[in-house]
């Protein structure tokens, strides 16, 4: 019997054992062309050597602002595999938002695209530093972004004479798994940002650890409508692929007809991603009639034949956060659970500890008790920007998540919310993930959001955002065979239209931006 091959823990030792062993099975599909595993070690290597040249090296923080593509996967890997600390960028950030990244993040180096959905990022950077473009090209800094040194454009070469081949080399031998990978930037449902370091050994034994649950093997021709930008499509997405050999199929903007072409024409095995976009590909006209035949069972089951799909709850829901680098618990995805943990999160992966506490005294809570979720593990962050470590850990090592729930005696986790979502009506406890769970287990729901409001006599009420056909006294019924009446929704939103939903630029449910929607256009029905 021979041992499992050991994990190269940095990105350069990464795409060159690809590049050995896979180097002429595709990485990255796009809508225009494939890449190679040994194309993306090639073409990295080749812009390393001109971003050397820039001054890119060991711990220069490089952010990138673009679409999913190949430019995007190779600019990153080009960064990683010299030292760099990669800094993904949401195209969606306005000026003040990415003004505000780049100065916590003390990014050095800027890869923009030049315009991605009619917008020139060039512009936005220049609203935030005016004339900074020009005066880098004149090797001033500009005071409102004192770190950043160097602007250049993805896709294109960053100018100047590249440095030698035997220098990258040299550098990419010095990258060792202490040394940072990347920031990853995260906001809660609300909450200013804060961008979370990752190391090279932290953040590839993350992705690594969650392969098996997910079902990503080297045979898998993966797709994840994720944005690369979103640890969803960096770690769960492109990291994946390179850690596990296997291959990504990636678009720079989903749109349900090309993407059902695409998933047809090269025969993806996984859809992954979240439910929700599982569901608006299921809901589009053109679905029954595309060949999606290859597809396994792993897959987010909207998308699966009716005959394939799990009943609600058989299967784990994985569950993770940016600070972990992605998910840190699951259970198989194409196996159902046992029927007593059936709803929960499925246990911790290899690599992350948890330990549930009281979220006031703090004290380590007993089996099946519910509190705050904390975390530690050689797989969790290294820190975060800003702020010391004793700010990030506690004395034993845990990071706090936020994150409500339980371990019960067999080490299944169960998700109870967000610490700051939870809220009290009528002296009772309400715990929204809860009310959203039942929700779900109503057929014919796509979308539930649960959230306290306010009523006409000040008072909190359960409020619901719900995107179905299911008529109000239905879902009013449904609810009520499930949960507790002081749980039953009192105010609703029921919409066929899930642009309803308000978002943030995370892609997260805008909280406030619910509340509001609740309290002005929500109908009132009895939950009692």
């Amino acid at each position: 019997m021979t041992d499992e091959p050991t994990l190269p823990l940095t990105i350069p030792a990464l795409l060159r054992r690809n590049a050995a062993t896979h180097g002429a099975k595709a990485v990255l599909v796009t809508e225009e062309r494939p890449l190679s595993h040994a194309a993306l070690d090639a073409d990295s290597r080749a812009l390393a050597a001109s971003l050397v040249a820039a001054g890119v090296g060991k711990g220069a923080r490089v952010g990138l602002m673009g679409p999913n593509g190949i430019d995007w996967a190779v600019t990153a890997m080009a960064v990683l595999r010299v030292g760099g600390v990669l800094v993904p960028l949401s195209t969606l950030l306005r000026p003040p938002e990415l003004e505000a990244q780049l100065r916590v993040a003390a990014v050095t180096h800027l890869v923009l695209a030049r315009d991605f959905r009619g917008r020139a990022y060039s512009d936005d950077l220049e609203a935030v530093a005016p004339g900074v473009l020009a005066g880098l090209a004149r090797g001033e800094r500009h005071p409102a972004l004192p770190s950043l040194r160097h602007v250049g454009f993805l896709g294109e070469d960053p100018g100047g004479p590249a440095v030698d081949e035997a220098l990258v080399v040299a550098l990419e031998d010095r990258v060792v798994p202490a040394d940072d990978l990347a920031i990853l930037f995260t906001s809660g449902s609300r909450g200013a940002p804060k961008g979370t370091i990752h190391t090279h050994g932290s953040g590839l034994r993350a992705t690594a650890a969650s392969l098996p649950a997910r079902r990503v093997g080297e045979d898998e021709r993966l797709y994840i409508p994720m944005p690369f930008f979103w640890t969803g499509g960096f770690s769960t997405g492109l990291l994946s692929v390179i850690v596990a050999g296997a291959t990504l199929i990636t678009e720079a903007v989903p749109e349900p007809d090309r993407t059902l072409a695409l998933l047809e024409r090269e025969r993806v095995t996984l859809f992954r991603g979240w439910p929700d976009q599982a569901a608006r590909l299921a809901a589009h006209p053109g679905f029954a009639a595309a060949d999606l035949s290859s597809l396994r069972a792993g897959s987010l089951p909207a998308v699966l034949p009716a005959d394939q799909r799990p009943a609600p709850g058989a299967r784990a829901n994985l569950f993770g956060m940016t600070e972990t680098f992605g998910p840190y618990a699951g259970d198989l995805a194409d196996v159902d659970l046992p029927p007593t943990a059936r709803g929960s999160c499925g246990r911790p992966f290899e690599g992350v500890e948890v330990r549930i506490v009281d979220p006031e005294t703090r004290a380590e809570c007993a089996p099946g008790e519910a509190g705050e979720i904390c975390v530690r593990g050689p797989n969790v962050l290294r820190g975060i920007c800003g702020r010391t470590r004793d700010q990030v850990f506690d004395a034993d090592g845990f990071s706090a998540t936020g994150d409500l729930g339980s371990l019960d005696a067999a080490g299944y986790l169960w998700y109870r919310g967000r610490r700051d979502d939870m809220f009290k009506v009528k002296g009772a406890t309400v715990y929204p993930s809860e009310v959203e769970a039942a929700l779900r287990a109503v057929g014919g729901v796509q979308q539930a959001h649960v959230t306290d409001v306010t009523g006409p006599d000040g008072q909190p009420e359960v409020g619901a955002l719900v995107v179905t056909g299911v008529s109000l006294d239905d879902l009013v019924a449904g609810v009520r065979e499930r949960l507790s009446a002081f749980k039953v929704p009192t105010r609703w939103v029921v919409t066929t239209d899930a642009a309803a939903v308000p978002l943030l630029a995370s892609a997260k449910v805008d909280k406030a931006g619910l509340q509001e929607l609740l309290f002005r256009d929500g109908t009132p029905a009895s939950g009692r």
